[in-house]
Protein backbone atom coordinates (compact mmCIF):
# COMPACT_ATOMS: atom_id res chain seq x y z
CA UNK A 1 0.00 0.00 0.00
CA UNK A 2 1.56 3.30 -1.10
CA UNK A 3 1.64 6.32 1.44
CA UNK A 4 -1.18 7.92 -0.66
CA UNK A 5 -3.46 4.87 -0.59
CA UNK A 6 -2.87 4.48 3.57
CA UNK A 7 -5.29 7.57 3.90
CA UNK A 8 -8.11 6.81 1.64
CA UNK A 9 -7.72 3.05 3.51
CA UNK A 10 -7.94 4.61 6.71
CA UNK A 11 -10.86 6.74 5.72
CA UNK A 12 -12.82 3.69 4.43
CA UNK A 13 -12.21 1.32 7.26
CA UNK A 14 -13.43 4.25 9.48
CA UNK A 15 -16.81 3.80 10.35
CA UNK A 16 -19.57 6.11 9.77
CA UNK A 17 -19.12 7.89 12.76
CA UNK A 18 -15.44 7.76 12.85
CA UNK A 19 -14.40 9.40 9.58
CA UNK A 20 -12.13 12.31 8.70
CA UNK A 21 -14.86 14.94 8.94
CA UNK A 22 -14.88 19.18 9.25
CA UNK A 23 -17.92 20.93 10.74
CA UNK A 24 -18.82 24.43 10.48
CA UNK A 25 -22.21 24.35 12.09
CA UNK A 26 -24.26 20.99 10.82
CA UNK A 27 -22.13 21.26 7.67
CA UNK A 28 -19.12 18.73 6.89
CA UNK A 29 -17.15 20.75 4.41
CA UNK A 30 -15.12 17.90 4.20
CA UNK A 31 -17.91 15.39 3.15
CA UNK A 32 -16.97 14.14 -0.74
CA UNK A 33 -19.61 14.83 -3.09
CA UNK A 34 -21.21 11.64 -4.55
CA UNK A 35 -19.36 9.66 -6.48
CA UNK A 36 -15.83 11.14 -5.82
CA UNK A 37 -13.11 9.42 -4.02
CA UNK A 38 -11.81 10.95 -0.65
CA UNK A 39 -8.36 11.87 -0.16
CA UNK A 40 -7.52 12.22 3.04
CA UNK A 41 -4.93 14.32 2.66
CA UNK A 42 -6.57 16.68 0.12
CA UNK A 43 -8.87 16.88 2.98
CA UNK A 44 -6.53 17.74 5.65
CA UNK A 45 -5.20 20.86 2.96
CA UNK A 46 -8.53 21.88 3.49
CA UNK A 47 -8.46 22.20 7.22
CA UNK A 48 -4.81 23.40 7.34
CA UNK A 49 -6.08 26.36 4.96
CA UNK A 50 -9.20 27.00 7.26
CA UNK A 51 -6.90 26.94 10.74
CA UNK A 52 -4.34 29.59 8.80
CA UNK A 53 -6.54 32.08 8.82
CA UNK A 54 -8.30 31.02 12.13
CA UNK A 55 -4.66 31.73 13.45
CA UNK A 56 -4.27 35.05 11.97
CA UNK A 57 -7.49 36.70 14.25
CA UNK A 58 -6.72 39.27 16.25
CA UNK A 59 -7.02 36.87 19.51
CA UNK A 60 -6.07 33.46 19.71
CA UNK A 61 -6.41 31.12 22.58
CA UNK A 62 -5.46 27.37 22.97
CA UNK A 63 -7.27 25.07 25.75
CA UNK A 64 -5.35 22.18 26.44
CA UNK A 65 -6.70 19.14 27.87
CA UNK A 66 -5.26 16.06 29.42
CA UNK A 67 -5.58 14.19 26.29
CA UNK A 68 -2.77 16.19 24.69
CA UNK A 69 -0.28 14.78 27.37
CA UNK A 70 -0.98 11.34 26.63
CA UNK A 71 0.55 9.37 24.11
CA UNK A 72 0.04 5.71 23.98
CA UNK A 73 2.21 3.60 21.31
CA UNK A 74 2.36 -0.26 21.56
CA UNK A 75 -0.12 -0.39 24.65
CA UNK A 76 2.68 1.31 26.65
CA UNK A 77 1.51 4.69 27.81
CA UNK A 78 4.54 7.35 27.80
CA UNK A 79 2.59 10.18 29.05
CA UNK A 80 0.48 10.35 31.56
CA UNK A 81 -3.23 9.03 31.34
CA UNK A 82 -5.83 10.94 30.64
CA UNK A 83 -8.75 11.55 33.61
CA UNK A 84 -10.68 8.36 33.34
CA UNK A 85 -7.95 5.64 33.23
CA UNK A 86 -6.18 7.19 36.12
CA UNK A 87 -9.05 7.44 37.82
CA UNK A 88 -10.14 3.73 37.24
CA UNK A 89 -6.23 2.72 38.13
CA UNK A 90 -6.55 4.42 42.06
CA UNK A 91 -10.60 3.42 42.57
CA UNK A 92 -9.42 -0.20 41.34
CA UNK A 93 -6.67 -0.35 43.89
CA UNK A 94 -6.84 -1.76 47.25
CA UNK A 95 -3.93 -0.16 49.63
CA UNK A 96 -2.51 -2.18 51.81
CA UNK A 97 -1.16 -1.13 55.48
CA UNK A 98 0.35 2.44 54.73
CA UNK A 99 0.05 2.67 51.40
CA UNK A 100 0.41 6.43 50.16
CA UNK A 101 -0.87 6.65 47.12
CA UNK A 102 -4.34 4.20 47.52
CA UNK A 103 -7.24 3.88 49.97
CA UNK A 104 -7.20 0.70 52.04
CA UNK A 105 -10.02 -1.44 52.43
CA UNK A 106 -10.50 0.00 56.00
CA UNK A 107 -10.97 2.98 54.62
CA UNK A 108 -13.10 1.96 52.10
CA UNK A 109 -15.21 1.08 54.71
CA UNK A 110 -15.38 4.05 56.94
CA UNK A 111 -16.39 6.15 53.88
CA UNK A 112 -19.02 3.67 52.93
CA UNK A 113 -20.48 2.71 56.40
CA UNK A 114 -20.15 6.26 57.70
CA UNK A 115 -20.94 9.05 55.05
CA UNK A 116 -21.98 6.66 52.53
CA UNK A 117 -19.36 7.38 49.88
CA UNK A 118 -18.39 4.29 47.61
CA UNK A 119 -15.24 5.34 45.59
CA UNK A 120 -15.97 2.92 42.77
CA UNK A 121 -18.87 4.29 42.01
CA UNK A 122 -18.88 5.33 38.62
CA UNK A 123 -19.18 8.79 38.79
CA UNK A 124 -15.92 8.81 40.68
CA UNK A 125 -14.36 6.33 38.39
CA UNK A 126 -14.19 8.36 35.57
CA UNK A 127 -12.99 11.68 37.27
CA UNK A 128 -10.66 12.17 40.05
CA UNK A 129 -12.20 16.05 40.80
CA UNK A 130 -14.85 14.46 41.19
CA UNK A 131 -14.18 12.63 44.00
CA UNK A 132 -12.19 15.42 45.17
CA UNK A 133 -14.63 17.95 45.28
CA UNK A 134 -17.17 15.22 47.66
CA UNK A 135 -14.24 14.75 49.57
CA UNK A 136 -13.17 18.56 50.33
CA UNK A 137 -17.13 18.74 51.01
CA UNK A 138 -17.26 16.20 53.30
CA UNK A 139 -14.12 17.54 55.17
CA UNK A 140 -15.72 21.34 55.49
CA UNK A 141 -18.25 19.48 56.87
CA UNK A 142 -16.69 16.92 59.20
CA UNK A 143 -14.25 19.67 60.27
CA UNK A 144 -17.30 21.63 61.67
CA UNK A 145 -18.96 18.67 63.56
CA UNK A 146 -18.02 18.44 67.15
CA UNK A 147 -18.75 15.25 67.42
CA UNK A 148 -16.55 12.78 68.36
CA UNK A 149 -17.85 9.51 66.89
CA UNK A 150 -17.18 11.10 63.23
CA UNK A 151 -13.80 11.55 64.16
CA UNK A 152 -12.76 8.75 62.08
CA UNK A 153 -14.03 9.64 59.10
CA UNK A 154 -12.50 12.91 59.36
CA UNK A 155 -9.29 11.36 59.61
CA UNK A 156 -10.23 9.36 56.81
CA UNK A 157 -11.25 12.15 54.49
CA UNK A 158 -7.87 13.93 55.25
CA UNK A 159 -6.13 10.52 54.61
CA UNK A 160 -7.67 9.65 51.14
CA UNK A 161 -7.76 13.34 49.98
CA UNK A 162 -3.76 13.20 50.47
CA UNK A 163 -3.06 9.65 48.71
CA UNK A 164 -5.27 11.15 45.73
CA UNK A 165 -3.10 14.23 45.51
CA UNK A 166 0.07 11.60 46.16
CA UNK A 167 -1.00 9.76 43.32
CA UNK A 168 -1.42 12.27 40.98
CA UNK A 169 1.50 13.65 41.89
CA UNK A 170 3.42 10.33 40.88
CA UNK A 171 1.67 9.73 37.80
CA UNK A 172 2.48 13.42 36.92
CA UNK A 173 6.20 13.64 37.51
CA UNK A 174 6.85 9.25 37.18
CA UNK A 175 7.21 6.86 34.14
CA UNK A 176 8.99 6.73 30.68
CA UNK A 177 8.76 10.36 30.00
CA UNK A 178 11.04 10.98 33.22
CA UNK A 179 12.93 8.06 32.41
CA UNK A 180 14.81 9.90 29.21
CA UNK A 181 11.81 8.95 26.72
CA UNK A 182 10.94 12.69 24.98
CA UNK A 183 7.91 11.35 23.08
CA UNK A 184 5.41 13.37 24.61
CA UNK A 185 8.10 16.38 25.29
CA UNK A 186 8.73 16.78 21.27
CA UNK A 187 4.98 16.91 20.51
CA UNK A 188 4.97 20.56 23.05
CA UNK A 189 7.90 21.44 21.36
CA UNK A 190 6.62 21.34 17.72
CA UNK A 191 3.24 23.07 19.13
CA UNK A 192 5.49 25.65 20.33
CA UNK A 193 7.88 26.12 17.18
CA UNK A 194 4.78 26.70 15.53
CA UNK A 195 2.94 28.65 17.58
CA UNK A 196 5.38 31.40 18.77
CA UNK A 197 5.57 31.95 14.72
CA UNK A 198 2.76 34.98 14.29
CA UNK A 199 2.02 37.95 13.25
CA UNK A 200 4.11 40.11 15.58
CA UNK A 201 1.84 43.01 14.74
CA UNK A 202 -0.86 40.90 16.68
CA UNK A 203 -1.46 39.83 20.51
CA UNK A 204 0.94 37.19 21.87
CA UNK A 205 -1.22 34.01 21.82
CA UNK A 206 -2.53 32.12 24.98
CA UNK A 207 -2.49 28.94 26.02
CA UNK A 208 -4.56 27.45 28.58
CA UNK A 209 -4.03 24.06 30.10
CA UNK A 210 -6.31 22.12 32.57
CA UNK A 211 -3.58 19.55 33.07
CA UNK A 212 -1.21 19.50 35.98
CA UNK A 213 2.29 18.14 34.25
CA UNK A 214 5.16 20.79 33.62
CA UNK A 215 5.50 19.89 29.50
CA UNK A 216 4.66 23.65 28.46
CA UNK A 217 7.18 24.54 30.82
CA UNK A 218 9.93 22.33 29.98
CA UNK A 219 8.80 22.07 26.36
CA UNK A 220 9.12 26.26 25.76
CA UNK A 221 12.62 25.96 28.41
CA UNK A 222 14.02 23.82 26.29
CA UNK A 223 13.20 25.83 22.90
CA UNK A 224 14.46 29.36 24.90
CA UNK A 225 10.86 30.61 24.38
CA UNK A 226 9.70 33.52 26.88
CA UNK A 227 6.73 32.94 28.78
CA UNK A 228 4.39 34.67 31.24
CA UNK A 229 3.05 32.49 33.11
CA UNK A 230 1.64 34.38 36.14
CA UNK A 231 4.76 34.30 38.52
CA UNK A 232 7.62 36.48 39.02
CA UNK A 233 10.85 36.23 40.74
CA UNK A 234 14.04 34.34 40.37
CA UNK A 235 15.19 32.61 43.56
CA UNK A 236 11.87 32.24 44.97
CA UNK A 237 9.10 32.66 42.14
CA UNK A 238 5.33 33.89 43.48
CA UNK A 239 2.01 34.05 42.06
CA UNK A 240 1.44 37.37 40.88
CA UNK A 241 -1.39 37.96 38.60
CA UNK A 242 -0.11 41.56 37.49
CA UNK A 243 2.24 39.88 35.69
CA UNK A 244 -0.19 38.54 33.21
CA UNK A 245 0.04 42.70 32.25
CA UNK A 246 3.40 41.93 31.40
CA UNK A 247 5.06 41.42 28.20
CA UNK A 248 8.92 40.96 27.45
CA UNK A 249 9.95 43.99 24.64
CA UNK A 250 13.49 44.60 22.69
CA UNK A 251 15.05 47.50 22.29
CA UNK A 252 15.13 48.88 18.95
CA UNK A 253 16.57 52.22 19.33
CA UNK A 254 18.65 53.33 23.30
CA UNK A 255 18.31 57.36 21.76
CA UNK A 256 15.01 57.49 21.37
CA UNK A 257 14.08 54.78 23.54
CA UNK A 258 11.84 53.11 20.94
CA UNK A 259 10.54 49.46 21.69
CA UNK A 260 8.90 46.36 19.89
CA UNK A 261 7.17 43.32 21.85
CA UNK A 262 9.43 40.49 21.59
CA UNK A 263 7.26 38.39 18.85
CA UNK A 264 7.62 34.53 20.12
CA UNK A 265 6.12 35.10 23.66
CA UNK A 266 3.60 33.04 25.33
CA UNK A 267 1.42 32.91 27.71
CA UNK A 268 0.69 30.24 29.82
CA UNK A 269 -2.84 29.87 32.14
CA UNK A 270 -2.94 26.78 34.24
CA UNK A 271 -6.58 26.45 35.24
CA UNK A 272 -6.25 23.68 37.51
CA UNK A 273 -2.70 24.33 39.47
CA UNK A 274 0.49 22.51 38.61
CA UNK A 275 2.37 19.95 40.42
CA UNK A 276 4.90 22.75 40.32
CA UNK A 277 3.16 25.08 42.70
CA UNK A 278 2.62 25.37 46.52
CA UNK A 279 0.82 26.44 49.21
CA UNK A 280 2.98 27.98 51.67
CA UNK A 281 0.90 29.86 55.13
CA UNK A 282 2.53 33.55 54.62
CA UNK A 283 3.45 36.57 52.50
CA UNK A 284 1.10 38.55 50.53
CA UNK A 285 1.88 36.31 47.36
CA UNK A 286 1.68 33.05 49.80
CA UNK A 287 1.56 30.48 46.08
CA UNK A 288 5.28 29.67 45.30
CA UNK A 289 6.73 27.79 42.35
CA UNK A 290 8.79 24.85 42.56
CA UNK A 291 11.53 23.67 40.18
CA UNK A 292 11.77 20.27 41.77
CA UNK A 293 8.07 18.95 43.05
CA UNK A 294 8.56 16.01 45.40
CA UNK A 295 5.49 13.91 47.29
CA UNK A 296 6.52 15.48 50.39
CA UNK A 297 4.66 18.75 49.47
CA UNK A 298 1.91 16.51 48.29
CA UNK A 299 -0.07 18.05 51.02
CA UNK A 300 0.58 21.79 49.68
CA UNK A 301 0.37 21.43 46.10
CA UNK A 302 -2.28 23.33 44.25
CA UNK A 303 -3.86 21.42 42.39
CA UNK A 304 -7.83 20.47 42.36
CA UNK A 305 -10.13 23.58 41.76
CA UNK A 306 -13.73 22.66 42.30
CA UNK A 307 -17.00 24.46 42.46
CA UNK A 308 -18.01 22.56 46.05
CA UNK A 309 -14.14 23.73 47.09
CA UNK A 310 -15.11 27.30 47.38
CA UNK A 311 -12.00 28.89 49.28
CA UNK A 312 -10.00 27.11 46.79
CA UNK A 313 -11.58 27.45 43.15
CA UNK A 314 -13.01 30.81 43.50
CA UNK A 315 -9.28 32.13 45.88
CA UNK A 316 -6.33 33.09 44.53
CA UNK A 317 -4.85 32.01 42.37
CA UNK A 318 -7.92 29.72 40.71
CA UNK A 319 -10.02 33.16 40.89
CA UNK A 320 -7.39 34.86 38.94
CA UNK A 321 -6.70 32.41 36.18
CA UNK A 322 -10.31 31.72 35.38
CA UNK A 323 -10.61 35.78 35.09
CA UNK A 324 -7.82 35.61 32.45
CA UNK A 325 -9.83 32.65 30.75
CA UNK A 326 -13.07 34.87 30.21
CA UNK A 327 -11.80 37.86 29.92
CA UNK A 328 -9.67 36.62 26.60
CA UNK A 329 -12.16 34.60 25.26
CA UNK A 330 -15.11 37.15 25.21
CA UNK A 331 -13.00 39.72 23.22
CA UNK A 332 -14.33 40.79 19.95
CA UNK A 333 -12.03 38.68 17.00
CA UNK A 334 -11.23 35.82 19.39
CA UNK A 335 -10.69 32.27 18.42
CA UNK A 336 -10.43 29.69 21.19
CA UNK A 337 -8.84 26.54 19.66
CA UNK A 338 -9.57 22.93 22.28
CA UNK A 339 -6.94 19.83 21.82
CA UNK A 340 -7.56 16.94 24.09
CA UNK A 341 -10.39 18.38 25.89
CA UNK A 342 -13.39 16.62 26.36
CA UNK A 343 -15.44 19.41 27.94
CA UNK A 344 -15.59 17.86 31.29
CA UNK A 345 -15.41 21.06 33.02
CA UNK A 346 -18.62 23.23 34.02
CA UNK A 347 -16.75 26.14 34.88
CA UNK A 348 -15.30 26.34 31.53
CA UNK A 349 -17.11 25.13 29.55
CA UNK A 350 -19.59 27.95 30.97
CA UNK A 351 -17.18 30.26 30.08
CA UNK A 352 -17.14 29.14 26.85
CA UNK A 353 -20.73 28.98 26.48
CA UNK A 354 -20.75 32.97 27.38
CA UNK A 355 -18.12 33.57 24.86
CA UNK A 356 -20.23 32.24 22.11
CA UNK A 357 -23.05 34.79 22.73
CA UNK A 358 -20.09 37.32 21.39
CA UNK A 359 -20.51 37.91 17.55
CA UNK A 360 -16.71 37.62 16.67
CA UNK A 361 -16.32 34.83 18.88
CA UNK A 362 -15.38 31.52 17.04
CA UNK A 363 -14.79 28.08 18.77
CA UNK A 364 -12.44 25.70 17.41
CA UNK A 365 -13.06 22.10 18.96
CA UNK A 366 -10.93 19.12 17.55
CA UNK A 367 -13.10 16.02 18.99
CA UNK A 368 -14.47 12.59 17.93
CA UNK A 369 -17.44 13.01 15.35
CA UNK A 370 -19.47 11.15 17.49
CA UNK A 371 -18.15 12.36 20.59
CA UNK A 372 -21.57 12.51 23.57
CA UNK A 373 -22.30 15.22 25.62
CA UNK A 374 -21.32 19.03 25.34
CA UNK A 375 -19.88 17.96 21.88
CA UNK A 376 -23.54 16.76 20.92
CA UNK A 377 -24.82 20.10 21.83
CA UNK A 378 -22.45 22.30 20.25
CA UNK A 379 -22.73 20.21 17.00
CA UNK A 380 -26.82 20.35 17.73
CA UNK A 381 -26.41 24.11 17.56
CA UNK A 382 -25.92 24.63 13.73
CA UNK A 383 -23.53 27.82 14.64
CA UNK A 384 -21.40 28.53 11.42
CA UNK A 385 -18.70 29.55 14.55
CA UNK A 386 -18.52 26.14 15.87
CA UNK A 387 -15.95 23.95 14.18
CA UNK A 388 -15.91 20.73 15.28
CA UNK A 389 -12.49 19.00 13.51
CA UNK A 390 -11.82 14.86 13.84
CA UNK A 391 -12.25 11.23 13.24
CA UNK A 392 -9.69 9.11 11.34
CA UNK A 393 -6.06 10.16 10.84
CA UNK A 394 -3.64 9.55 8.35
CA UNK A 395 -2.87 5.94 9.38
CA UNK A 396 -5.00 3.58 10.60
CA UNK A 397 -3.95 3.84 14.56
CA UNK A 398 -4.25 7.47 14.56
CA UNK A 399 -7.57 10.16 14.81
CA UNK A 400 -7.29 13.82 13.24
CA UNK A 401 -8.02 15.02 16.69
CA UNK A 402 -5.24 13.86 18.40
CA UNK A 403 -2.61 16.28 19.31
CA UNK A 404 0.33 14.78 17.15
CA UNK A 405 -1.84 14.87 14.13
CA UNK A 406 -3.23 18.55 14.89
CA UNK A 407 0.69 19.89 15.08
CA UNK A 408 1.45 17.56 12.59
CA UNK A 409 -0.89 17.97 9.78
CA UNK A 410 -3.06 21.08 10.57
CA UNK A 411 -1.34 23.58 12.54
CA UNK A 412 0.50 26.54 9.95
CA UNK A 413 4.09 25.42 8.96
CA UNK A 414 6.68 28.05 10.34
CA UNK A 415 7.92 30.34 7.09
CA UNK A 416 11.38 28.62 7.68
CA UNK A 417 10.05 24.96 7.10
CA UNK A 418 8.15 26.08 4.30
CA UNK A 419 11.66 27.30 2.66
CA UNK A 420 13.08 24.34 3.61
CA UNK A 421 10.36 22.08 2.08
CA UNK A 422 10.65 23.99 -1.15
CA UNK A 423 14.80 23.73 -1.49
CA UNK A 424 14.13 20.16 -0.68
CA UNK A 425 11.56 19.54 -3.28
CA UNK A 426 13.54 21.66 -5.92
CA UNK A 427 16.97 19.93 -5.24
CA UNK A 428 15.16 16.10 -5.09
CA UNK A 429 13.35 17.14 -8.82
CA UNK A 430 16.82 19.14 -10.04
CA UNK A 431 18.36 15.46 -8.78
CA UNK A 432 15.70 13.55 -10.21
CA UNK A 433 15.92 14.69 -13.65
CA UNK A 434 20.06 15.25 -13.62
CA UNK A 435 20.02 11.19 -12.46
CA UNK A 436 17.56 10.26 -15.94
CA UNK A 437 19.48 12.58 -18.31
CA UNK A 438 21.72 9.92 -20.35
CA UNK A 439 24.98 10.45 -20.55
CA UNK A 440 25.48 12.05 -24.25
CA UNK A 441 22.73 14.59 -22.69
CA UNK A 442 25.61 16.69 -20.10
CA UNK A 443 26.51 20.01 -21.46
Amino acid sequence: MTDTEAPKAANAAASEHDQFSFYKGATDVLAPKEGADFNWHEAAGTVRESLTDAMSARHVAFLLGSGCSSFQKDGNQLGIPTMAPLARHFVDTVGEGDDPHYATAAERSTLNDVLGLDITAEEYATNLERLMEVLYSFRFALHQSAKTELTAAKETVDSVISKVARYVLRACTKGPFADGDETVLSLYQAFYRKLVYRDRSLPRPWVFSTNYDLFNETAMDRLGVPYGNGFSGTVERRFNPATFRYSLAEQLDISSRKWAAVDNFVYLCKLHGSVSWVEEATGLFPIREMQQPSEDMAGRVMIYPTPAKQNASFASPYSDLFREFQSRVVRDQSVLFTVGYGFGDEHINNIIFQALTVPGFRLIAFLPPSAPGVAQTLRELDDPRIWIIGGAGPAPASRAHYFDTFISEFMPEPPGNKVDAAVEKVLQRLVSKSDDKPDGDEV
